[in-house]
């Protein structure tokens, strides 16, 4: 069953990508994170260009992180100042990475730029958390081993213009929330990636903000600044395939609800794991297309005249 992406210039197998989209929002659903860092090297390996994989995977972030927000919100687990401020320094972010997109599009280099700022995130944080994963698989086994302070003061704390946010009770600079935000938001342009697994630990160790809110607050930012990023990138270099994102999005919804019922049988640190091992696999699937020789070689002569 193929269709015809229209932003893409290429024709898909629509049930490849209903089950990729399905796929990756059961991961979702098992591991609690957004799907981003996963889809859109999938749908490079698919051989959709880099630049319409990022604009369209960001169009499918805002439907996901709003479905999640709701759940939390109805917990009440959301601090709305605190969001509010990362939104403001993520709307920033978004527009410089809008802006760098453009012009490495420009030049030729987005695609390139795309899967090197994926091989070392997702290489980066991969090997980060499968090294936290063992170690806590280790502690659990071993209940009498010391364990270090959960949060550390260090000299980002003393920055100016304190805020006091009573839903989180911190009492902090605006300008560490902004700063993460304004990360989130190139993430979100640059590489179509809610930013999750980057800004739930920043939230965690940077912030000292309560655990059990962080998922929720980051979500509501997410919405906002993928949205943002959404407008920007379909305004400004055309990268939103409507047919692609619309494939995507039914497929998630589906897998997603798989995805949560198995994920609440799978202890934590199992989980977090299973998940690194996913993404250090990725990550150097990516790195194995940028060096590896292509399939097909392809010569371009010139005649002369």
């Amino acid at each position: 069953m193929q269709v015809y992406l229209p932003i893409a210039e290429m024709s898909v197998n629509a049930l490849l990508v209903l089950g990729m989209g399905g796929l990756v929002g059961f991961l979702s659903g098992m591991f609690g994170v957004g799907g981003g860092f996963l889809m859109t090297p999938l749908l490079i390996f698919i051989g959709v260009p880099p630049a319409v994989a990022v604009g369209t995977q960001a169009n499918q972030l805002v439907a996901a992180s709003l479905s999640g927000v709701l759940a939390h919100w109805r917990r009440g687990n959301v601090d709305v100042k605190l969001g509010v401020v990362m939104l403001i320094g993520g709307v920033i972010g978004t527009g410089i990475g809008v802006w760098i997109f453009g012009v490495l599009q420009r030049l030729g280099q987005i695609d390139i730029a795309i899967s090197l700022s994926y091989v070392f995130f997702l290489g980066t944080i991969g090997g980060m958390m499968m090294l936290e994963s063992s170690r806590a698989i280790i502690r659990r086994r071993a209940p009498t081993a010391k364990r270090g302070k959960l949060h550390r003061h260090i000299w980002l704390h003393g920055l100016p213009f304190k805020m006091r946010f009573h839903r989180s009770k911190l009492y902090i600079s605006a300008l560490l929330p902004a700063g993460i935000g304004v990360v989130g938001g190139i993430l979100v342009a640059i590489m179509g990636i809610g930013g999750g697994f980057l800004l739930v630990p920043a939230m965690i160790y940077l912030l000292n903000m309560p655990a059990g809110l962080v998922a929720g607050t980051s979500l509501f930012q997410i919405i906002f600044t993928t949205a943002a990023a959404t407008l920007l990138q379909a305004a400004t270099n055309h990268t939103v395939d409507a047919m692609l994102a619309l494939l995507l999005l039914v497929g998630g919804v589906i897998g997603a609800q798989f995805g949560t019922k198995v994920g609440s049988r799978i202890p934590g640190e199992q989980a977090r794991l299973m998940l690194a091992t996913i993404v250090v696999g990725v990550a150097l699937k990516l790195a194995w297309d940028l060096f590896a020789p292509p399939l097909d070689v392809y010569t371009l002569s010139v005649g002369l005249a």
